[in-house]
């Protein structure tokens, strides 16, 4: 009885590190993509970030709207008194004016040694910048969305084998009860079986508690809840060395790409400042009419001027401005200089971590192919009284971790696999081609560039992008 009983033991437990990838397996369940999919549609660190890309793509708009001319409506209901007399208090006339005056006023820039453009300029470059930026939290999006999915995963087959260890214990417990029936064990025997049934008892407790801890975790990145689980996500191709890597990284990553054209608009910034030492040439123009309540007289005026100004001293504020715009460019390119660095030791880290994790899957493989063959000779000796019960237990925890180290070494893999196409700059919706609608930087940017003005066409066109949006 107890050989038979062994065998099936044997086989059931043999099959534990198989089952909990097999269950995934079924029919319309959740894979990767969907994860990511999920992510990238109901995101608010991302519908956050494309705000801000808006917000900087209207500075463009303020940019080109400084070199055009302002116009100024104005209307003034004034009441005036004049009163003219001797130095002996001899009144010699008096008058009193109560009206409206309706103005107009014209001020445009027609010179500035060319600051204004560099300003505009130097807008363009931050929206450019503003736009990696969107990117990068893209990839910190998607990358969220994998840990989730490996995540649950994980905890699901952790669950799975925890399940079956359980249920394994229970008959080894039950078996040897039987056997100290009839005298083959010591109660010593039956007392080990029955620590070991409450110790595996209490993992699967926490590891239940672990997957509802992930599956919370996905629903927050992901915007829904998970439901059959597709099984391991499929590996994105690796390239063949570090140095491909990271040439791919340089061309790519949108951390390394902002900072370069934060670096640009900086430049743009310095020369802007300098232009600000100066002269400027203004136009400026103005036509008013003032109503007289009093004796119905309509008076009408109007002028035009140009004015020439050059800034002469200001304390030394102007020039501490220039400091100030050269020690920021200076900033920008020592972060520049940080980010390619610290671009290419995410890859070599994330190379060699999937190198690892990689090595770490083939030997866990190798593990559990040798704790299976020593917990079947273990368990056939114990049969023939070579080996105590004590042993047995032994075996099918090696077995165990073995099995549980595998699952993890998967999913490690999984996860460097991605940490790789995230550190090269390359884990977008549209590089992974996910089944979704890209978001378009470049339609809102194409609406505002030009500065449009409130009762336009083009602003008419705007309020239905913000409507699409949802923010309106």
């Amino acid at each position: 009885m107890y050989k038979k009983l062994s065998v099936n033991l044997v086989k059931t437990f043999v099959r534990a590190g198989t089952v909990a990838f097999a269950l995934s397996q079924a029919a319309s369940a959740d894979n990767l993509s969907d994860a990511m999919i999920g992510a990238y549609k109901s995101s608010g660190l991302l519908e956050q970030n494309r705000a801000l890309l808006r917000a900087s793509d209207e500075s463009v708009a303020a940019a080109v709207a400084a070199l055009r001319p302002v116009i100024n409506y104005t209307l003034t209901a004034q009441t005036r008194r004049n009163r003219s007399a001797t130095r002996r208090s001899v009144l010699l006339s008096e008058s009193e004016t109560n009206g409206i005056v309706p103005a107009l006023n014209l001020t445009w820039l027609l010179y500035d040694g060319g600051a204004s453009k560099l300003n505009q300029l130097g807008a363009q470059e931050t929206v450019l910048a503003t736009r990696q930026t969107l990117l990068q939290i893209e990839q910190q999006v998607l990358f969220s969305a994998v840990q989730a999915y490996v995540d649950v995963l994980l905890q699901q087959d952790t669950v799975q084998l925890q399940s079956n260890n359980l249920r394994l214990l229970q008959e080894e417990l039950k078996a040897s009860q039987d056997r100290f029936e009839v005298g083959e064990v010591t109660r010593t025997d039956v007392a080990l079986a029955q620590s070991r049934v409450a110790s595996a008892r209490a993992n699967l407790i926490s590891s239940r508690g672990n997957l509802q801890e992930a599956q919370a975790t996905y629903i927050e990145v992901v915007g829904h809840p998970i439901g059959t689980v597709a099984g391991q996500p499929p590996l994105p191709q690796r390239v063949a060395s570090i140095n491909a890597a990271e040439s791919i990284a340089v061309r790519n990553h949108p951390s390394l790409l902002s900072q370069q054209h934060t670096v640009k608009a900086a430049d743009y910034a310095v020369q802007s400042a300098k232009k600000g030492l100066g002269p400027r040439v203004t136009f400026s123009a103005d036509a008013s009419v003032t109503h007289d309540w009093n004796n119905s007289l309509n008076t009408n005026s109007s002028g035009a001027s140009l004015t020439y100004s050059q800034p002469l001293y200001a304390g030394g504020s102007l020039a501490s401005s220039v400091r100030a715009r050269f020690a920021q460019l200076d900033a920008a390119k020592g972060a520049l200089v940080s980010a390619r660095r610290a671009v290419s030791q995410d890859v070599a880290a994330a190379y060699v971590s999937l190198d690892a994790a990689t090595a770490s899957l083939v030997s866990s493989n190798e593990s559990v192919r040798a704790a299976r063959v020593a917990f079947d000779g273990i368990r056939e000796e114990a049969t023939l009284g070579a080996r105590t019960t004590l042993d047995v237990l032994q075996a099918e925890q090696d077995l165990l971790n073995a099995q549980t180290a595998r699952v993890q070494a998967r999913a490690n893999q999984a996860l460097a696999a991605y940490s790789l196409l995230q550190a090269q700059g390359l884990l977008t919706a549209e590089h992974l081609g996910l089944a979704v609608e890209i978001y378009d930087p470049t339609l809102y940017y194409n609406l505002v560039k030009d500065a449009p003005a409130q009762v336009s066409r083009r602003s008419k066109d705007l309020d239905r992008v913000l409507r699409a949006l949802g923010k309106n």
